[in-house]
């Protein structure tokens, strides 16, 4: 996934490789609790979501709407909010920061089956509550929110998540619903905090199948020739894709082999 509300950009990263294109309306309180911190805070629109989709091609439009909201002054409610970015030609709909199951079941409700779904676990209490709402109905995917979470923890890195055992148990819960997943964001293999590689392998060590591509792959804010964003993209992506496969092999190699042993002494019982 990667984060932009212009066309231009959209079209580049569908070229690159990148599966889908994420339009981020929220902003419902996301300046409060990120505040003073070097985070994305977007606020797109439903416009911005119809020009994202207008000009892609293979690529799917996933939109960041409000977390439930009842209408406010200037601004429609989750209801509103949400048949105006199905109108608008989502693909998918992703709910963040909700602390409660009848959040989910409201959100659900308001798609019923329209878009696909996703789930943003971003808080303590969903996190808590996250086995209750693996088993509501019209729930396609989840992805686990490592910035805000461990904001809301206290910790300092959002990859310390990764490094106490919280993803690896949030991850497992997923998985044997079968729900499709990710977590968290990397920037180039080499770049970011941490390096990217180290992130993308943890993704194939979970199982995980969704990743966003952050700002600091690529920031359009500052690289302004299209050009330039251009040769990033197509680079990087690539870098990406290259790792994914080196990675899926490992992913297989202790099964593959396992598969091998069996036939083998199947083999020598049907000789003997």
């Amino acid at each position: 996934m990667y984060i932009t509300k212009r066309p231009e950009i959209a079209q580049i990263a569908e070229e690159a490789g990148v599966d889908w294109i994420f339009v981020d309306m929220e902003f419902i309180g996301k300046d409060v609790r990120q505040g003073g911190l070097d985070t994305v805070q977007n606020h797109h629109t439903v416009k911005d979501v119809s020009n994202v989709k207008a000009v892609i091609t293979t690529a799917k439009v996933i939109v960041r709407v409000n977390p439930i909201h009842d209408a406010l002054p200037n601004y429609f409610s989750s209801e509103d909010e949400i048949d105006a970015t199905i109108k608008a030609g989502a693909d998918i709909i992703m709910l963040p920061f909700f602390k409660t199951v009848a959040e989910v079941e409201r959100f659900l409700k308001i798609v019923d089956g329209r878009v696909k779904t996703c789930l943003l676990v971003e808080t303590p209490e969903a996190a808590l509550l996250l086995e209750e709402i693996l088993e509501l109905d019209g729930l396609d995917m989840v992805h686990l929110g490592l910035n805000d979470l461990h904001l809301a923890l206290g910790m300092k890195f959002m990859f310390e998540l990764l490094a106490d055992g919280t993803v690896d148990r949030l991850s497992a819960k997923i998985k044997a619903k079968g729900i499709p997943f990710g977590f968290g964001g990397i920037a180039t293999l080499t770049g970011g905090a941490m390096p990217g590689s180290m992130v993308l392998k943890e993704h194939y060590r979970l199982g995980s199948s969704m990743v966003i591509v952050s700002r600091s792959f690529c920031n359009t804010d500052i690289i302004t020739d299209l050009d330039e964003v251009r040769k990033i993209f197509n680079e990087g992506i690539a870098d990406i894709r290259k790792l994914e496969e080196e990675a899926q092999e490992a992913a297989t190699y202790f099964s593959n082999n396992r598969s091998a042993v069996l036939d083998s002494v199947h083999q020598i019982v049907e000789k003997k």
